[in-house]
């Protein structure tokens, strides 16, 4: 495990952290603007100084970073600038041509930076950033400044440094379906202090955590892509099927989902004419009231959990409990692929 400790005070913010993550995969840190993510970044980095914040100088960590902008030397090509970490390195945990093939930049060893686009920059920048073979990478909201089109681009190389990277990642980010979909462990921040820590598809599970409402309530859960029909893929989840669009790998071990609260409704009975092709035996778990207008509800299905983000009235016109039996309906579904 990896300790977290850091206390630091910048005028009127206070960052007082405490906590262990793993010392493997990838750790996510959520919150919104201004809860002390960058800052605690900083501190772990020993780029911020102050209080528990102590020890060892910047130069003297092992620690990979990217930075929101790539940050690459202008004046040196990509290779240049990947040797430039690797020449760095203390010791040799990382080789180089596994991770310029994992990144796919091969072919752009030869250019300079000012010829990439944004996402072929951050690529070479996460390279360098990994031939250092760091003890430990933290990469800063790496996807933020990327428009939709380039960030879908580079979201795939991520999910291989997921796959087939030894080195423990802590990743920043105010996006939770980019937190759902590449972290294992999650770290919530929210006004310097730690809302919440664990494995992530337990605490996304939650439902009595202020960040955890509205747009960002829903769960991840793991599902097997068993067959095709009509361009989507049906997939063996709990106890029922989840149809998703696209035509994923059968036979493969399980993928990872992610289901917004806000595309789960609850019935007392199935419906026999509907256009929600995904309708699930569920037990409501735990009822959680957000507002006076809002609620979250848990929901088990087989051995994992939905959230369904519904009215006050709704849970008292249908006179929801723990225990009742009903029915899921998923409107949509996000596949990691």
């Amino acid at each position: 495990m990896i300790r977290l400790r850091h206390k630091l005070s910048k005028g009127d913010f206070i960052l007082d952290v405490d906590t262990e993550i793993p010392d493997a995969g990838i750790t996510g840190i959520f919150g919104e603007s201004g809860s002390g993510k960058t800052t605690l970044l900083r501190c772990i980095a020993g780029l911020e100084r102050g209080g528990n914040s102590e020890g060892l100088p910047a130069h003297k960590r092992n620690v990979g970073y990217v930075f929101q902008e790539p940050g690459l030397f202008p004046h040196l090509t990509v290779r240049g600038n990947i040797d430039y970490g690797a020449r760095r390195a203390t010791t040799r945990r990382v080789d180089g041509a596994p991770v310029i093939d994992m990144l796919g930049i091969g072919d752009l060893l030869d250019r300079k930076p000012a010829s990439l686009s944004g996402g072929e920059a951050q690529r070479v920048a996460i390279a360098a950033a990994l031939l250092r073979s760091p003890d430990l990478v933290l990469m800063d909201e790496p996807l933020a400044s990327l428009d939709r089109k380039r960030r879908d681009e580079l979201l795939p190389y991520f999910d291989r440094l997921h796959d087939e990277l030894s080195v423990p990642v802590i990743y920043v980010s105010h996006d939770i379906d980019e937190i759902s979909r590449l972290c294992d462990h999650l770290v919530l921040l929210d006004k310097g202090l730690v809302a919440a820590s664990g494995d992530l598809f337990d605490v996304v599970s939650r439902v009595n955590v202020p960040m955890l409402s509205g747009r960002n309530a829903g769960v991840v859960l793991w599902a097997t892509p068993v067959d095709h029909e009509d361009g989507l893929t049906r997939f063996d989840f709990g106890d029922g099927d989840i149809w998703a669009p696209g035509e994923f790998e059968t036979g493969r071990t399980p993928m990872r989902l992610r289901i917004s609260a806000r595309d789960v409704s609850i019935t007392r009975e199935r419906p026999l004419h509907t256009t929600i092709l995904n309708v699930l035996r569920a037990v409501v778990e735990e009822i959680h009231t957000v507002d006076r207008a809002a609620a979250l509800v848990r929901l088990g299905v087989g051995n994992q959990s939905l959230l369904a983000q519904v009215t006050n009235r709704s849970v008292s016109r249908l006179e929801l409990k723990s225990g009742e039996r009903v029915f899921a309906q998923v409107k949509s579904v996000t596949v990691r692929h």
